[in-house]
C-alpha cells in the first residue's frame, strides 16, 4: 500500500516544473498518517511505502518542524504488527540522524534507498541547483551502509543535462559503479516551459540520447553485480504475485515453491537471470 505523506516542494531545480504546479511542501499530520497506516495493516496489507514529491522535507511545515526520520520511529512503534516499512524517493541532501538511527536499528525499516541524485559531476549539479555535491552522495552512501551493511541503492540520472560535456558526464557515469548503485532511473534530458534549464544551451538530441544508453548499460552493470552477492542467501520476501517477490531491499524474485501472494517468505536465492534473482522457498 501507498501512503501519501507529503506534496508539493520548497526548492526550485532549474529543470523540473513541479512546484509552479503543486505548490511549496505540505506535510500530512503525523497522526493521520499512523492512524491511516494502522487500518491498512488491519486489512492484511504487509508493507507500506511513504511516498511524496520531496518525502524528507516532511514537517517542516509542521508545528515544531518534526523530521522524517522522528515519523518512521513513530509508525514503527504506534504500528507494531506492520511487518515492513519503506521510503520512496529521497533526496540525497537531507536524510536526518533519526532517519539514519532507524536505518542502524529498525530491522522492520527496508533497507533500501533510491536517490535523487540527478547528476554525478559538481558543476552540473550547481546547474541544476541541487543542495548536494558528488562528494556528498558518496559519503551518504558509506554512511547508510557503515550502519546497514545490507542497504541497496536506487538512483534518478539524468542524461545530457544542459551545457553537460562528455567530462561531467564521465563523472555521471563513474558514479553509478563508486556508489555501488543497483535501480537506476535513467531520463534524457527533456526541457520543461518555463524552467530556467529551458533557456540554457542544449546538448545535442543523439549525444543525449547516447548518453541515456550509456547510463542505462552502467545501471545494468550495477545491477548484475547485486544480484549476483544474493546468490546463496536466505531472504525475506513479499509475494507480489503468483511465483514474484520483492525482498527488503528491493530485489525481485521469480521463485518456485507454494506462496500465497500477500505473504512474507523466505526464499533461497540460486542464481539470477541479469533482471531479477531466481529463487526456491527455504
Amino acid at each position: 500500500a501507498y501512503v501519501q505523506v507529503q506534496n508539493g516542494c520548497d526548492h526550485r531545480c532549474t529543470f523540473c516544473i513541479i512546484p509552479y504546479g503543486r505548490g511549496n511542501s505540505r506535510s500530512a499530520a503525523a497522526g493521520e498518517i499512523v492512524e491511516q497506516i494502522r487500518r491498512l495493516a488491519a486489512q492484511g496489507f504487509r508493507e507500506v511505502v511513504l511516498t511524496g514529491v520531496d518525502i524528507t522535507s516532511w514537517g517542516s511545515d509542521l508545528p515544531g518542524q518534526p523530521t522524517l526520520g522522528q515519523l518512521v520511529a513513530r509508525i514503527l512503534k504506534l504500528v507494531p504488527e506492520l511487518p515492513r516499512l519503506r521510503l520512496s524517493s529521497i533526496d540525497a541532501a537531507e536524510i536526518d540522524p533519526d532517519l539514519m538511527r532507524c536505518l542502524a536499528e529498525e530491522p522492520r525499516l527496508a533497507p533500501y534507498l533510491h536517490l535523487s541524485l540527478q547528476a554525478g559531476d559538481d558543476m552540473i549539479l550547481k546547474r541544476m541547483k541541487r543542495r548536494h555535491s558528488r562528494a556528498d552522495a558518496l559519503r551518504l552512501v558509506a554512511q547508510v551502509r557503515a550502519v546497514r551493511p545490507d542497504t541497496a541503492f536506487g538512483a534518478d540520472l539524468i542524461a545530457g543535462f544542459p551545457t553537460e560535456t562528455d567530462e561531467m558526464f564521465d563523472n555521471t557515469l563513474s558514479l553509478v559503479e563508486e556508489a555501488g548503485l543497483a535501480f537506476l532511473h535513467v531520463f534524457p534530458f527533456s526541457p520543461r516551459p518555463g524552467t530556467p534549464a529551458a533557456r540554457m544551451p542544449p546538448v545535442r538530441r543523439e549525444v543525449v540520447k547516447a548518453r541515456a544508453a550509456r547510463l542505462r548499460a552502467a545501471g545494468q552493470a550495477g545491477l548484475v553485480r547485486h544480484l549476483e552477492a544474493q546468490v546463496g542467501r536466505t531472504v525475506s520476501a513479499l509475494v507480489e504475485r503468483p511465483g514474484l517477490a520483492r525482498a527488503a531491499d528491493f530485489t525481485e524474485l521469480a521463485f518456485t515453491g507454494a506462496a500465497e501472494p500477500g505473504e512474507i517468505v523466505d526464499l533461497r536465492v540460486t542464481g539470477h537471470d541479469g533482471t531479477r534473482a531466481l529463487a526456491e522457498a527455504a
